[in-house]
């Protein structure tokens, strides 16, 4: 062999190797994040016309304040482009607070945001993948009871599940190994109605936050 070509393939070699690994059609890819969740919430609190009929006068609403989390997601590539991500995540708890004219603290309320998406990954054989996903989120309110002491003052309720549509948008960083780094941005819509004991629903909550989130992850 001429020995000028052995520099040459030795050098190809190497830049081969380097290549971050692409995902393809049935690879696995889980991701570990830490995602802060920015409630966008929207309340029609009545307290004015409690059990009368009488129209909310906007004085007083809810409020739901932001946390962060650990996330898990899992993904499977259905094709090179195309993949189903499942994002778990532990409870995230909320305090619940009443603005306006009346204002006070409620407590607080743990939820547990399952989501299922489908994704479009725009170059998944590139150190750069950008994808934007469209999916639902199903959202169980663990802990539900809130009010302005305890005891018997624990009288105001959430209901336990909602549904809601999610979008998302976010890139990953493809490394050696099958390793990657991810940013992510998903908008949930989640709304609740939220009772009072003897009463009956007083308000039509919407929660509705933006999911900031970055980790790393790994293709199998």
């Amino acid at each position: 062999m001429n020995k000028t070509l052995l520099p040459l393939i030795a050098t190809a070699a190497l830049a081969t190797a380097a290549l971050p690994a692409e995902a393809k059609e049935g690879d696995w890819v889980v991701r570990l994040r830490a995602a802060h969740i920015s409630p966008e919430d929207e309340s029609r609190l009545d307290l004015d016309g409690i059990g009368k009929g009488q129209p909310r006068d906007g004085a007083n609403w809810l409020v739901v304040d932001s946390n962060t989390i650990p996330e898990v997601d899992i993904s499977y590539y259905l094709t090179d482009h195309i993949a189903a991500e499942l994002i778990l995540a532990v409870g995230s708890r909320h305090h619940v607070d009443i603005e306006g004219t009346a204002g006070q603290p409620l407590g607080s309320v743990n939820l547990l945001p399952p989501t299922l998406l489908a994704q479009w990954h725009f170059r998944p054989n590139q150190t750069i993948d950008p994808y934007i996903g469209l999916g639902i989120n199903y959202t169980r309110f663990m802990d539900n009871t809130l009010g302005t002491g305890g005891g018997s003052d624990r009288n105001i309720h959430t209901e336990r599940n909602a549904f809601g549509p999610a979008i998302q948008f976010g890139a990953d960083y493809n490394l050696e190994g099958g390793w990657l780094l991810n940013v992510d941005v998903k908008k949930v819509w989640i709304d609740t109605d939220v009772s009072l004991a003897g009463v009956g629903k007083i308000d039509r909550l919407d929660i509705n936050p933006w999911v900031f989130s970055v980790g790393f992850g790994k293709k199998f």
